[in-house]
């Protein structure tokens, strides 16, 4: 067995004295024991920390409830460019000169000599109808005027014969001495002579009158060969051979020929609202189905005053002139034409919805400025401020429904109720300036095309700001 070594307790607590010496040394340099100071507390920052977070919050939340409530606008910017008042119609492409060819004479189609799209030539036979019965009645007409001039030469005999007849027996009157012959038989004298006058007369008439038969019947013989009056093309044809060809009152038509395909006229209708501002010689430009991308020029030739009614629409027939020299156009084709009635370059220029806009603000408190007026103050303010009220489109269906433009003449919200600048053809715009308010600018308005509108004023410059548009309180644009 082994012995375990015992240590005495006296050396166990000296050696226990002199490790915890150093310890109590350590505690006395740091101040261990010592009550801390109140900037050093835990609880008191957390306390701060807690009220800079809550302090921050209600800050935020105030910034971001008053930036709802401002009201917010819409804007473009005011450019300088090109304006052009155009004016759109509809209309047909036609040939400058079409003719249809007909028949003046009955009777069966003998040969057809053309047909669709061929080009003509002025003079050249198209069609030729059968000759048989006109050949016929040209011989009928010339053994008529063969027996007219028999007839003729019978009654220039029966002349002569008369004339010596009388001559005789006024001779022997003269050399009786009026005894014989009777008076009687002298007047029988003068008498045949004088009928075989009328005869021969009458029958130079009839010589007359069978040559104008033939001239006729030889004529009707040239037209059974129907020919092209003028040089073109052939657009249509109803003709076959032996068709039976009958001409009454109206002569049938058989052909059509355009003169001269490389230029064509466009017949459009305008509108009686736009009528006034098309004239002759204004640039124009158009598209076709066939070539929904590509616009041909045209020019306006004409602007018809009398004008056609369909459906209680009044319009006015414009004629276009239109080079086809690719022959690309077809006549019949439905075009939609845009004329240009006026152009101006580098002009100031604004969105037609800033022309419509007035802010709520503003129009209501015109409206509130109308309500509170007090008799004798202007009899206009009351009125007028509702009228903006109404227009300014406060509520919801006032922000939905459409605002025609606003003359600068009226009298503007939020004002003292005096008109404003300017007589006819002033407006007013709303400019957002740099701390965010809208500032209203007098502007004379010039044309429009539907989408911009050329502006003057002094205080208007490229690059501003027009407001176009007011949102809700925290609505997003």
């Amino acid at each position: 067995m082994t012995e375990k070594q015992t240590t005495p307790p006296a050396e166990t607590s000296a050696k226990a004295t002199a490790k915890e010496a150093p310890v109590q040394d350590l505690q006395s340099l740091l101040g261990d024991g010592l009550q801390p100071r109140w900037w050093q507390s835990i609880t008191l920052w957390l306390a701060v920390l807690v009220l800079a977070a809550a302090a921050g919050g209600w800050w935020y939340w105030q910034s971001a409830k008053k930036a709802q409530a401002a009201p917010r606008y819409v804007t473009q910017p005011v450019q300088r460019g090109q304006v052009r008042l155009t004016v759109a119609a509809n209309g047909t492409l036609q040939p400058t000169r079409s003719v249809n060819i007909g028949s003046e004479l009955s009777g069966t189609v003998r040969r057809v000599l053309v047909d669709v799209n061929d080009v003509v030539k002025k003079g050249q036979v198209l069609v030729e109808l059968d000759t048989t019965k006109l050949d016929a009645q040209v011989l009928r007409s010339r053994a008529s005027v063969a027996s007219a001039q028999a007839r003729l030469a019978q009654a220039e005999a029966t002349v002569k014969e008369a004339r010596a007849n009388l001559a005789r027996l006024e001779e022997v009157a003269r050399l009786s001495g009026g005894k014989v012959p009777s008076a009687t038989e002298l007047d029988t004298g003068r008498a045949t002579y004088d009928r075989a006058l009328a005869d021969e007369a009458a029958a130079r008439a009839s010589v007359q009158d069978a040559r104008a038969a033939l001239t006729t019947d030889e004529t009707n013989v040239t037209k059974a060969s129907i020919r092209a009056p003028i040089d073109g093309m052939v657009l249509s044809r109803v003709v076959e051979p032996g068709n039976a060809v009958a001409a009454s009152l109206q002569a049938v038509t058989l052909f059509t020929l355009a003169e001269d395909l490389t230029r064509l006229r466009l017949e459009v209708s305008v509108d009686e609202a736009d009528v006034g501002a098309v004239r002759p010689g204004q640039q124009a430009s158009f598209t076709v189905s066939a070539y929904p991308s590509r616009p041909y020029p045209a020019r306006t030739t004409r602007v018809a005053f009398g004008s056609t009614k369909v459906d209680n629409v009044v319009t006015y027939i414009t004629y276009l002139e239109v080079d086809n020299a690719d022959l690309s156009l077809r006549p019949g084709m439905t075009a939609a034409a845009t004329i240009t009635a006026t152009e101006k370059n580098d002009v100031l220029t604004v969105p037609n919805t800033a022309l419509r806009f007035t802010p709520t603000s503003a129009a209501e408190g015109a409206s509130a400025q109308g309500q509170t007026q007090k008799p004798g103050q202007g009899q206009g303010g009351g009125s007028s401020g509702s009228s903006a009220g109404q227009s300014s489109g406060g509520g919801i269906m006032g922000q939905l429904m459409p605002r025609m433009p606003r003359a600068a003449g009226q009298r503007r919200g939020g004002g003292d109720g005096a008109p404003g600048k300017g007589g006819a053809g002033q407006r007013q715009i709303w400019v957002l300036q740099d701390d965010g308010t809208p500032r209203a600018i007098s502007v004379k308005t010039g044309i429009t095309d539907g989408r911009v509108t050329e502006v003057e004023s002094d205080e208007l410059q490229p690059g501003m700001q027009v407001i176009t548009d007011q949102l809700a309180a925290g609505a997003r644009a």
